[in-house]
């Protein structure tokens, strides 16, 4: 694979069990490394605002990273929330949840929100990316067929814009694909040109 230009400058260390934020990565011309799984808590005050809520959660799981970050290393932790008439989707428990979930997303606009935080040794930078996606109506079976053929249940507010549900039910969006995908990799770029 060919290195992008601030690609060798680095030891990343991804902390993501999502393989879309890592396909997104190696696409963008970055090695890494996996980070070991790690328990996080991923709660947040009920006062913040909804728009707040992805940043807060990738510096909480880059603040709970129990090893140590030296040399050149440097960690990239990330959240992805659907904002919907003022509820914060994040992954959905189970079925019911995700039927509830697109449900409510159908004939209108909601926001992606995905937030990365870039650790290392002695530097901490974050920030989030937004996205407004737009729906179209479908109908209880077409959610079915969805959900029972694509299981998003690893997915802010149940549905991946990549896979079939994006192909045929999602009629714009306003902002980037990759953010909407769960890591705006052209800010993460940018964002690490500043960790030199």
């Amino acid at each position: 694979m060919q290195k992008n230009a601030i690609g060798d400058k680095f030891n990343i260390i991804l902390a993501s069990k999502s393989p879309r934020r890592r396909q997104l990565l190696r696409d963008a011309g970055f090695e890494f490394t996996l980070a070991d799984s790690f328990e996080v808590e991923e709660v947040y005050p009920d006062t913040l605002a909804a728009e707040e809520v992805a940043e807060y959660l990738s510096n909480l799981k880059a603040d709970a990273y129990p090893v140590g970050i030296k040399g050149n290393e440097v960690l990239i932790t990330s959240d992805t929330v659907v904002v919907a008439d003022g509820e914060v989707m994040g992954k959905p428990a189970d079925y019911d949840d995700a039927f509830r979930m697109i449900h409510k997303l159908l004939g209108k606009m909601h926001k992606v929100i995905t937030a990365v935080c870039i650790r290392s040794a002695s530097k901490k930078l974050s920030f989030s990316d937004e996205c407004d996606v737009f729906f179209d109506e479908l109908s209880d079976e077409e959610i079915d067929f969805y959900l029972r053929h694509y299981k998003p249940y690893d997915k802010a507010g149940a549905y991946g814009i990549q896979e079939w549900i994006g192909y045929i039910g999602i009629s714009r969006i306003e902002g980037s694909f990759f953010t909407v995908m769960g890591f705006p990799i052209h800010r993460v770029y940018q964002e690490l040109k500043k960790m030199e």
